[in-house]
């Protein structure tokens, strides 16, 4: 590609064609994002940054405006992935009362999504004109992001029968009538440590079963890791408190435009991009800076 692109210069200093310039722009485009991600390749180095991820998101304090942060959120990531070719499935996701989404798990499958994606771990805040106030006033909402990874194919974790609770029950939400019909939703509880995941995207009871042991297995696996190293403390006092002064990053699209990342003080004034799923130079400045939660 370079190769094409100073082709492409040397023919537009001759003739300042139009299309050669878009052309040309078009090759620094592409370059500049295979420069960046192979910058944040080197700079990968915990043992299970090389896997897939399983992301939760939950809205914090607020109701309806914290629900629609973030079904944002979900859609913001699901654009990441899609740009950085992951494969992605829904595991699990509970619509608001009224709008947004009161929980959602995703799992991204690939190279280093893991290693990228644990830099969004934390509460991340939005502050616009909310679209649900009829006097158009200014809302802070706030939710929450946790990663862990997938590393159900890698490392075995032994989940005993007499440990663990499965209960089903009927989906409920968006999926059609033959979901919300039929006891296909699958709650796993695991007793020793209390971890509850549950899955209900799926039809087939056995299908959702799957998912929500794979989940379960992840889960363990970051409440085992939690247990030998001391700074995931951090991480579990920030779940206790989505809220003011635990954010990692501030989203602004009122009175102004700008996304910000406290940790690293990296910023950007395009939040539209961001929101449509470009956060790669936000995931490189907290590997470089290593301001993420280690594990």
């Amino acid at each position: 590609m370079q190769d094409d692109l100073v082709t492409a210069y040397e023919l537009f200093k001759e003739s300042e064609d139009q299309e050669l310039l878009e052309e040309i722009e078009h090759y620094c485009e592409t370059l500049e994002k295979q420069l960046t991600h192979l910058e944040i390749l080197n700079l990968f180095s915990g043992e299970n940054d090389e896997g897939g991820a399983i992301m939760t998101i939950h809205p914090g304090a607020g109701g309806t405006e914290s629900a629609d942060w973030t079904s944002m959120l979900y859609e913001m990531y699901l654009r990441w992935g899609n740009r950085n070719n992951y494969k992605i499935d829904l595991m699990d996701l509970q619509p608001g009362d009224e709008a947004g989404i009161k929980s959602v798990t995703l799992g991204f499958s690939g190279k280093y999504a893991y290693g990228q994606l644990k830099t969004e771990i934390g509460v991340h805040r939005l502050v616009r004109i909310s679209p649900f106030d009829a006097n158009k006033r200014r809302h802070t909402s706030f939710a929450s992001v946790f990663v862990y990874a997938d590393i159900e194919e890698n490392i075995e974790i032994e989940v005993k029968t007499d440990e663990i609770k499965v209960d089903t029950f009927r989906a409920s939400g968006a999926g059609g009538q033959h979901v919300n019909t039929t006891d296909s939703a699958v709650r796993i509880t695991h007793f020793p440590t209390g971890i509850v995941v549950q899955c209900q995207n799926e039809r087939s009871q056995h299908k959702n079963r799957s998912t929500a042991m794979k989940i379960l297995k992840a889960r363990l696996y970051e409440h085992e890791q939690k247990a030998l190293n001391v700074e995931k403390d951090k991480l579990n006092s920030m779940k206790q408190d989505i809220a003011w002064g635990s954010q990692i990053r501030s989203y602004v699209l009122h009175p102004y435009q700008m996304v910000k990342d406290h940790r690293t003080n990296f910023e950007t004034g395009n939040s539209g991009a961001v929101l449509n799923g470009q956060i790669d130079d936000f995931i490189k400045e907290a590997l470089s800076q290593k301001v993420f939660f280690k594990t």
